[in-house]
């Protein structure tokens, strides 16, 4: 893989619903960065997993990968509890993590010159898929308030569901996450911390910009 030079890079890690996507839309419009939500990856290989259960197997999703597009990560089908549940097994497996790892590496590294570089969240992005970013960080939020928003994105969508059990998936998802052998995901010492609990979608990003901006015009 061939990797642009002088490219703008930020990598993001975030327990679920800590509202790392929301951030790393704004940022990669702001700077005009090449966005990827790297959960989705994983989301869009457990959706293949629940929609062709009969075709699932090591190639067919090798195939699916290869041809992969980041439009085909905005199917709003990716975002329902289910696929979500079954993503986080999913991520556990090594052989699966390696593909879909070549797909962000490519995003990461070699965005399509209309950008200036690339903008990644996900769970083991600023050690793993970005170690050498400019900019890393760590984004969380208390679980409760972590749950009521997923909670609010999935209402509608899906009216039934109801608030105890979206908490119970992101405690489910928090303890895979953090406990699974293979990229758990952790905080690095050079990722600075943000807790969006008590902080709107503008503060949040405001306290990221500054942090950028300082470190491009010096």
């Amino acid at each position: 893989m061939k990797k642009r030079k002088k490219i703008i890079k930020v990598a993001i890690d975030s327990p679920a619903a800590a509202g790392a996507g929301t951030q790393a839309k704004l940022i990669s419009k702001y700077y005009n960065l090449l966005h990827l939500d790297t959960g989705r990856c994983y989301r869009y290989v457990a959706n293949l997993k629940i929609s062709n259960p009969s075709k699932y197997n090591f190639s067919f999703i090798k195939k699916k990968i290869k041809k992969l597009r980041i439009k085909d990560l905005q199917n709003k089908k990716l975002l329902t509890d289910k696929v979500a549940t079954v993503a986080s097994i999913i991520a556990k497996n090594k052989k699966i993590r390696n593909l879909v790892n070549a797909f962000q590496l490519k995003c990461a590294y070699s965005p399509p010159l209309r950008y200036n570089g690339s903008c990644l969240d996900g769970r083991d992005i600023t050690y793993k898929i970005m170690p050498d970013a400019e900019f890393k960080f760590f984004i969380t939020a208390n679980i409760k308030t972590r749950a009521h928003r997923r909670y609010q994105e999935l209402k509608r969508i899906n009216k039934n569901i109801s608030y105890k059990d979206v908490l119970k998936s992101i405690k489910k998802r928090d303890k895979n996450d953090y406990s699974r052998k293979i990229s758990p995901l952790k905080k690095t010492k050079d990722s600075v911390l943000i807790n969006t609990t008590n902080l709107s979608k503008r503060a949040c990003f405001l306290k990221i910009k500054k942090i950028i901006d300082r470190k491009i015009n010096t």
